[in-house]
């Protein structure tokens, strides 16, 4: 009889046991993952840097390519920095290309568009998002490479579309978390709606509007294939002239790679060790701006 009755009460405490088993192994299981992530993430920058090591030091921002050096041919001292230069340059006006454009784009989004249009635009995003960027790189190529040849500007082009997607989504999420109540006091006051997004609104966004500039910056940093197409046949010389073909740093990992000499492979290495630490450092401060525009807009609310 103690048996029969003690076996319902008993059921309750093993499903709580089984249960906090359970959650335990997935806990380990989820720190386990963790770890193997930053393991890889160590190892990989361990490995570049390694390899590497040998070319990082002043040269490699100071001098440019020798053209004879990936045939083995000449012994002066080399480095890249015509690449940096020209990434610096494709980059930049990429930037200043995607960043206005996606703004607006989130704002029209998440302010004034009808809710059909929304979706709709924001399923467009998330597509153009997911297009590889080979794809762009083609799609450049035959809409101004093939009538007007290649230059800086062609690429920046090219990474301001892929840049485009990733600003808006990053806006219009932070659109988002900007509470109704900021915008009901000023449309309460008589203030336009269009003045209420861009005297109130959008200063309380800044701060992730940077973050998703900066993710942006960092996502297109290392594109090869859309650069391949729209500016490769370049010297080694120092330009910055964005209307001429500009060498950039992924463009240079990938010919030094391919030669025959052991010391343009350091150099690729070098030159990817320093694109690494570039996206490492950009990734941890759109991070930071994110978490800080959180907090703003969080005691703002």
């Amino acid at each position: 009889m103690s048996a029969t009755g003690l076996t319902p009460l008993s059921r309750p405490s093993d499903r709580l046991t089984r249960r906090r088993i359970v959650n335990r192994a997935m806990e380990l299981l989820a720190w386990l993952a963790a770890a193997i992530a930053v393991a890889i993430l160590v190892i990989v920058v361990w490995s570049v840097a390694k390899r590497g090591a040998s070319a990082i030091n002043l040269d490699l921002f100071t001098k440019t390519q020798n053209a004879l050096a990936q045939f083995g041919i000449g012994n002066a001292k080399q480095g890249l920095a015509n690449a940096f230069v020209g990434s610096i340059v494709i980059v930049g006006i990429a930037t200043l290309m995607a960043l206005p454009f996606g703004i607006l784009v989130a704002i029209y989004v998440n302010e004034f568009a009808p809710r059909a249009i929304r979706g709709g635009v924001s399923l467009v995003l998330d597509v153009l998002n997911g297009i590889p960027a080979i794809v762009i790189g083609i799609f450049v190529f035959g809409l101004i490479v093939a009538g007007h040849g290649q230059s800086g500007l062609a690429g920046s082009f090219a990474l301001a579309v892929l840049m485009l997607p990733l600003v808006a989504r990053a806006t219009i999420e932070v659109l988002a978390l900007v509470p109704d109540s900021l915008r009901e006091a000023s449309l309460g006051l008589g203030v336009p709606r269009w003045r209420t997004t861009l005297g109130i609104v959008l200063p309380q966004t800044i701060g992730g509007v940077v973050t998703g500039a900066v993710l942006a910056v960092a996502r297109v940093a290392g594109e090869t294939a859309p650069l391949l197409f729209t500016t490769s046949v370049v010297g080694t010389q120092m330009n910055w002239n964005p209307t001429h073909p500009l060498f950039s740093v992924p463009l240079a990992i990938f010919e030094l790679s391919e030669a025959d000499d052991p010391s343009s492979h350091a150099l690729a290495w070098a030159a990817a060790f320093v694109l690494l630490m570039f996206i490492l450092l950009t990734s941890l401060t759109a991070r930071w701006l994110a978490n800080r525009s959180r907090r703003k807009i969080g005691r703002v609310a």
